[in-house]
């Protein structure tokens, strides 16, 4: 999902990632200061090699990730071998993933554990109520979006290709649902400031022009909504809704998303209604609770 930006650096949203600041923290030459003296680079580049393992959990060789982080290959080599001593990555054959002490560590650090405790019977309820899988995304900042939990209806076995396969990753906010939620809420002069005029294309059917998409979020902004058909993944549709704090201002986003074949038996506003009341109780339940 990366491609290049119009300034020659690469990014899978086209958004100020961790791995970007990562790696231009790494490139910066020293400058004066304490804050520089202290710096140590290479502990910068080994946070960009974790945060790029983890858009990949089904591993990734050394090649691939000197590639993706701009690092040359004996050093992402070097930083990989500490890393598997101390148990951060696990190298499996050829190919390297995050181990078992960075899962200890996220579960120790997750800002989100009493959030999901509170909103998981509720988006549980609509999964079973839709009879498809429901996920809640949390927006940080402008433009940060973490989706932080899903839940599956009791009714169906689900392959999750087609399901939350992005939980705790970065995803196209040009390609996703949830994603062209977070760009509506900016004015079209900011979206203009953060995307190149010619977008990624993950599908045949992903928008790859700028200026499409500023329709397409115009429209989001008229009907409540946004949808993904065919954009992310074949046969893959997400309709999401944002959830928002009394001031109006949006705090999170609520989706449901199946196979585009059995989904779309429901009208768009059939799939909405039940996720725009959601998206009022979570916002409801979260300022009574804060």
């Amino acid at each position: 999902m990366r491609t290049d930006t119009p300034n020659g650096r690469q990014a899978g949203n086209y958004l100020v990632s961790d791995a970007q600041l990562l790696e231009e923290s790494s490139e910066k030459p020293e400058k004066s200061g304490e804050s520089a003296d202290l710096a140590n680079k290479s502990i910068i580049k080994a946070a960009a090699l974790l945060y790029e393992l983890g858009n990949h959990p089904q591993g990734a060789s050394v090649t691939e990730l000197a590639r993706h982080t701009g690092l040359s290959r004996p050093t992402a080599f070097r930083l990989l071998l500490s890393l598997e001593q101390t148990s951060f990555v696990e190298r499996l054959g050829t190919k390297y993933r995050l181990g078992w002490k960075v899962v200890h560590l996220g579960r120790l650090a997750d800002p989100n554990s009493g959030l999901v405790n509170r909103i998981g019977p509720l988006l549980k309820a609509l999964a079973n109520k839709m009879h498809e899988a429901i996920g809640y995304g949390v927006l940080y900042g402008e433009t940060a979006l973490d989706l932080i939990t899903e839940e599956l209806p009791e009714s169906r076995l689900f392959n999750f290709s087609h399901g939350f396969a992005y939980v705790g990753r970065d995803f196209p906010l040009h390609a996703s649902a949830m994603g062209k939620l977070v760009l509506a809420e900016l004015p079209d002069s900011r979206v203009k400031q953060l995307l190149p005029e010619t977008l990624p294309k993950l599908t045949r059917f992903t928008l790859t022009s700028r200026r499409a998409l500023l329709a397409a979020l115009q429209q989001v902004r008229e009907q409540g909504y946004a949808v993904v058909d065919d954009e992310l993944e074949e046969s893959h549709y997400a309709l999401a809704v944002a959830v928002r704090n009394p001031a109006g201002r949006m705090i999170g986003t609520v989706a449901v998303t199946g196979p585009g074949q059995r989904i779309k038996q429901r009208t768009e506003n059939e799939l909405a209604e039940p996720l725009l009341k959601a998206a009022e109780e979570i916002g409801a339940l979260l300022t009574r609770d804060n």
